[in-house]
């Protein structure tokens, strides 16, 4: 009886060393050459280097650059990094208050937190983080930024930050903070009957916290809106299909994604027991708003149901999925798919990342499939159910362009009617909306009331 099972105990291990050698001959890409290679120089970083190495700390800085290698938005998050973006969605966190991406290398600023630290130091959408510390951040990601620039409120941190035009870096010192970030930061209603709500993130408080203030507007007296996503840099995008309700039919699509699996590929539309405003409406947008803010107001403008007006946005629509790992040993976040507009128009920048979906989408809508960003004119042309024409090519570019006023003061969170009157975008919008009877208006009036919008005017 022994001696029969040594010998089934030696057929597994052999049946099994063959199986792992077939499999291995058979491994896509060399799989499992790649990871002996891991594995040797690993062994050799442990044997031979000058100090003494933990095996988790190489696996985790293995994980890191794997994911890294991919884009800005692909990362590994450990349990402490896990915490802190879970912390993000709900809407506070102890920091300075930066949304970042990552252009040639460097960090770029997305926008500032309204009210955090970095905002009340005047750091604006597109300005590089050239240092933290002293130490230079060419080629740290997003993820790594982050944790260099949380930390414990009341303890501070020294940003090198150069902006577009200037010669030199600005030494900027912030103090951390909690930043609790409310998804509404003003609502108040202009002359004519023109409601204004400033939302500044998708947060998971954002649809309620719309749908109260809209409430609010109504039992004001409002009869139209201005929508405010200057300076918001996103968030969750269920978050902005669900605040699109407030405004578009049940049922209607909001954004579609298109993705390398067929689970990725999606739809998002509205829910079906929503009970949408009809008011005449304006969006502003600018170089801060990006993500989720592209997605709601990219879906209002191909679906002829607000004007958009501002300057282009930044171009970020990258589908980002979470793979929580076993024990809450942290996730993988992973870029999975695009974000599409109603029309089929990338939301995506050329230049951040493949345009293939781009030009896919141009081809199946019969319109030219160059996506220069740099020249609107040869961007990729979609119409409304209006006629109306719609330009693709990264990022949103308003209807209306109307630049914001470079001295005038930052908006601050509960500003009051009159300084918001002072603000040339708010101002171009509700001059607009005061004079349309309907929903409709608004695209004719635009073009009555001043200059149309230049194509691939305020595009990066």
């Amino acid at each position: 009886m022994i001696r029969r099972r040594i010998l089934l105990g030696v057929l597994f291990v052999v049946l099994f060393g063959l199986g792992w050698w077939v499999g291995r001959g058979r491994a896509s890409g060399g799989l499992y050459e790649n990871l002996d290679l891991f594995v040797e120089v690993m062994h050799a970083v442990q044997a031979n280097y000058v100090d003494p190495v933990e095996t988790g700390s190489l696996v985790d800085g293995g994980l890191h650059g794997m994911l890294r290698s991919l884009d800005p938005w692909s990362e590994y998050l450990d349990e402490k990094e896990w915490k802190g973006f879970r912390d993000d969605l709900a809407g506070e966190f102890d920091g300075v208050g930066l949304v970042l991406d990552s252009r040639d290398g460097w960090p770029v600023v997305i926008a500032p937190v309204e009210g955090s630290p970095a905002w009340d130091a005047g750091i604006q959408p597109g300005d590089v983080v050239t240092r933290v510390e002293g130490r230079s951040t060419w080629g740290l990601g997003p993820p790594e930024m982050a944790d260099s620039l949380r930390g414990e409120p009341g303890t501070s941190v020294r940003l090198s930050v150069l902006r577009s035009g200037d010669a030199h870096e600005r030494e900027i010192t912030l103090l951390r903070s909690r930043v609790e970030v409310p998804a509404v930061q003003d609502v108040a209603v202009l002359p004519g009957g023109v409601g204004y709500l400033r939302l500044a993130t998708f947060n998971e408080h954002a649809t309620g916290q719309v749908r109260a203030a809209l409430d609010t507007l109504r039992r004001a007296g409002a009869r139209s809106l201005v929508l405010d996503l200057r300076g918001n840099p996103g968030g969750l995008v269920d978050q902005a299909v669900d605040v699109a309700g407030s405004f578009l039919p049940p049922g209607a699509l909001v954004t579609h994604t298109r993705g390398r699996q067929a689970s990725d590929s999606r739809r998002l539309v509205v829910a079906k027991n929503v009970r949408p405003i009809g008011w005449p409406m304006a969006v502003l947008v600018d170089g801060g708003s990006a993500s989720a803010s592209e997605i709601l107001a990219g879906a209002l403008q191909d679906l002829d149901r607000a004007l958009v007006v501002g300057e282009a946005t930044y171009g970020k629509g990258s589908v980002q999925s979470l793979y929580p790992l076993r024990n809450g040993q942290g996730a993988v976040k992973l870029t999975t798919a695009r974000y599409l507009t109603p029309l089929g128009r990338s939301i995506h920048r050329p230049g951040t990342a493949s345009d293939d979906d781009e030009e896919q989408a141009a081809e199946d809508a019969g319109a030219p499939a160059d996506t220069a960003a740099a020249d609107s004119a040869s961007r990729p042309e979609f119409h409304t159910k209006s006629g109306r024409v719609v330009r693709g090519g990264g990022g949103i570019l308003p209807d209306l362009v109307v630049a914001a006023d470079s001295l005038a003061a930052p908006r601050r969170p509960g500003a009051p009617p009159a300084a918001l009157r002072r603000d040339v975008v708010i101002e171009r919008a509700a001059a607009v909306l005061r004079r349309a009877k309907g929903p409709a208006d608004v695209f004719a009036l635009a073009t009555a009331g001043g200059p149309r919008a230049k194509d691939g005017a305020g595009s990066r």
